[in-house]
């Protein structure tokens, strides 16, 4: 049996890619409520069908539970906890070593231990293993395995499906990458051998690190283009029919996700201990950190034009998630505008078809409780602007055009479409 601890957005579609192979899995986690949902086969994430998970529930090859002693029943045990950034923009591995703690008096002579929360290089081969040693007894490498394989989910892709994406694994040592890789294999389609934890913890952040350089770049040359009066979504369109040499990233209104606004920073603080500067990757940063603050520069003036202020002004945000066709809000760029909207005196409401009620958070915990409105003509001619800051497919635009009297689009989402709505592109 395998132990998956953490059944969010990396652990829940990998169990259950383990159990379509025919394999058990044991998932656990420390939120009694997603245990209590599981159990009874149901999903909490928009595109894990619940049907899914009660098949596998009541087969027997899935369970879900809180009681981490049952590690010591399982031959591997996959980690895919959180690892957010602290009130300094540093790395919080705490998530990781509070697992580790939790597993290591129940580990035994021969088992799996990996990895896969994105982290820093020598996460694995250094904290956690510390962790796992002195509460287990046992040495990595020579009586438990030990590995790294960052996780590559891309939700709301429906083309991301967990059994066709490459598997990128590092072991401690040789045997524990064999058996990291059969692990794997058992269930996954291609699994990618590197030469150590260090080497696949840097992989990924080189894949969110790529993203983040370019989506700056964009980021910037919207800004750039649009004093020149030049369209930058154009631009790209036209750009990307060339079939070699360029790959298309789109601009917005802030970076959103687990992934890309904090995995570079897990990179420049571990680069220091090395006395090296990430000036190129903080640059980035800064570009993209900034793009709220040029939202709402725009929609100021937006409102401006139209001899209102912001503050007193019903400003509509709509879609919350961080991207469209998820039902994730984690670091979404949405709650960043909500909050500069709200210090300058806005009367905020958000509109989200994936996310009817805002649910409690770490960093924007002050929203939560806050219900979608509803989708209707009556409510939209309530607002002074609409603010969309997603672009879900779901939405009709259509009717939003033809609702709305001020539409700030940070999508390109309104492209094409004729309304009696003022359209201001930021």
């Amino acid at each position: 049996m395998i132990a998956i601890v953490g059944l969010g957005y990396v652990g829940l579609p990998l169990s259950l890619q383990f159990c379509s192979k025919g394999q058990q899995v044991l998932g656990l986690d420390i939120d009694p409520e997603k245990v209590e949902n599981l159990q009874r086969g149901e999903s909490y994430i928009h595109h894990i069908p619940g049907s899914t998970v009660a098949e596998h529930v009541q087969s027997g090859r899935f369970q879900a539970s809180n009681t981490f002693s049952r590690v010591s029943e399982c031959e591997a045990v996959i980690i895919c906890v959180p690892t957010p950034l602290n009130k300094n923009r540093e790395p919080d591995i705490s998530y990781i070593l509070s697992t580790g703690r939790s597993i290591a008096p129940h580990l035994r002579p021969g088992m799996l231990v990996v990895l896969e929360s994105t982290t820093y290089p020598g996460t694995t081969d250094e904290d956690l293993r510390e962790v796992l040693e002195s509460g287990s007894g046992l040495v990595a490498g020579k009586d438990f395995h030990l590995a790294f394989s960052p996780e590559r989910e891309d939700p709301g892709n429906p083309n991301s499906v967990v059994e066709k994406i490459p598997k990128v694994v590092g072991g401690y040592t040789p045997e524990c990458l064999k058996a990291a890789t059969s692990l794997y294999q058992s269930a996954l389609n291609s699994v990618v051998p590197v030469s150590s934890c260090r080497a696949a913890e840097a992989t990924k952040l080189l894949e969110n690190i790529f993203r983040s350089v370019n989506i700056a770049l964009v980021n910037e040359l919207k800004i750039v283009y649009e004093a020149m009066g030049i369209d930058i979504w154009e631009i790209i369109a036209a750009a990307k029919t060339k079939p070699f040499g360029y790959m298309a990233f789109y601009p917005g209104p802030g970076l959103g996700g687990h992934c890309i606004p904090i995995d570079p920073f897990y990179l420049t603080w571990k680069a220091r201990e090395y006395q090296k500067s990430t000036r190129f990757i903080e640059l980035a940063g800064e570009v993209n950190v900034s793009m709220p603050d040029y939202v709402v520069l725009k929609l100021t003036e937006a409102l401006n034009a139209r001899r209102k202020p912001v503050n007193g002004s019903r400003i509509l945000l709509v879609g919350l998630a961080y991207k469209a066709e998820v039902d994730d809000a984690r670091e979404s760029p949405g709650y960043t505008l909500m909050d500069k909207l709200k210090e300058r005196g806005a009367e905020l409401a958000y509109y989200d078809p994936y996310i009817p009620t805002i649910r409690p958070s770490r960093e924007h915990g002050h929203w939560a409780g806050m219900e979608c409105v509803p989708w209707s003509e009556v409510e939209i001619r309530k607002y002074d602007a609409v603010l969309i800051a997603t672009a879900h497919k779901v939405v009709n635009y259509t009717e939003l055009s033809q609702w709305a009297e001020l539409i700030v689009d940070t999508r390109n989402a309104m492209q094409g479409i004729v309304g009696s709505a003022e359209i201001v592109k930021a």
